[in-house]
């Protein structure tokens, strides 16, 4: 053995050392984070394959699992797919493009706040589940009808958020802007709305939450199609593991909008800890 292939030896060992290492990290800290979940799948594979608890009720998930394949590789959950992204995804720009504006416009006007104020939050209370009913009467049984719920939804959680994010903006910082001379509208700019960013985002992931609650229950009245359709039809029809397929789906669905809006965030408020 040569000087040179011991010295090629020696230089080569620590990084292979270094990322033996890094992997034993990442395995601690995702089953740190996900041991939980991960044991809890396992129980109920082994519960429902032994008996422990009701096959009938909660099949074991490789049937779960076969039943999600079938349904992706037919398209008829794919096409379930799209037109309930379709909806949610209607109402929650919607949503968006209502609420922030309105939010960002009330919170720097007290005034205007304090009079919306008592209707925005008796509207609030009133569950969109309780105002589906008028909303089917006036829109009929068609897409407009659960569009406009999920939107109703949707809407309270990014305008209150919006508006608390104004509020509580620094006011030291609104004045220091002042004094240096800065308009209304840099001071808006540059002050008020990167400011205000942190709490928009929390009322953006409350809001894709909510639209996906509310298009379950609007996707089980008068829908033929979507995947709440698709939860209560198997149920109806006795597909169990379908039905536990779509509703793995949704759960599916919520977890990336919420992956997504969370790394939005990241990239938009690399100055801010709040993430």
């Amino acid at each position: 053995m040569t000087l040179e292939t011991v010295e090629t030896g020696a230089l080569a060992a620590p990084p292979i050392r270094l990322a033996g290492a890094r992997i034993g990290q990442v395995a601690r800290a995702g089953l740190a984070r996900y041991g939980l979940l991960l044991g809890f799948l396992l129980l109920w594979q082994l519960g429902s394959t032994f008996g422990w608890i009701n096959p009938t009720v909660f099949p074991p998930l490789d049937r779960i699992l076969v039943a999600l394949w079938n349904g992706l590789a037919s398209g008829a959950l794919i096409d379930d797919i799209a037109i309930s992204l379709q909806r949610s995804g209607l109402a929650f720009a919607a949503a968006v493009g209502l609420g922030i504006p309105l939010g960002l416009f009330m919170g720097q006007i007290p005034a205007m706040e304090r009079a919306l104020d008592p209707i925005l939050q008796f509207f609030r209370q009133t569950s969109a589940l309780a105002l589906y009913p008028v909303f089917i009467l006036l829109l009929g049984l068609g897409e407009a009808s659960k569009v406009f719920v999920i939107f109703w939804a949707t809407l309270f959680p990014i305008l209150l958020a919006t508006i608390g994010g104004v509020k509580e903006v620094d006011r030291k910082l609104v004045e220091m802007a002042r004094t240096y001379g800065a308009t209304r509208a840099t001071i808006f700019r540059r002050v008020v709305l990167p400011a205000s960013v942190p709490s928009i985002f929390v009322g953006l992931r409350l809001s894709a939450t909510t639209a996906l609650l509310l298009l379950i229950a609007a996707e089980m009245i008068g829908a033929n199609r979507g995947l709440g359709f698709q939860v209560m039809n198997a149920q109806y029809n006795f597909q169990i593991p379908l039905m536990f397929a779509a509703i793995f789906l949704l759960a599916g669905l919520g977890l990336t909008a919420n992956a997504v809006l969370v790394r939005l965030q990241r990239r938009l408020c690399r100055w801010s800890d709040a993430v």
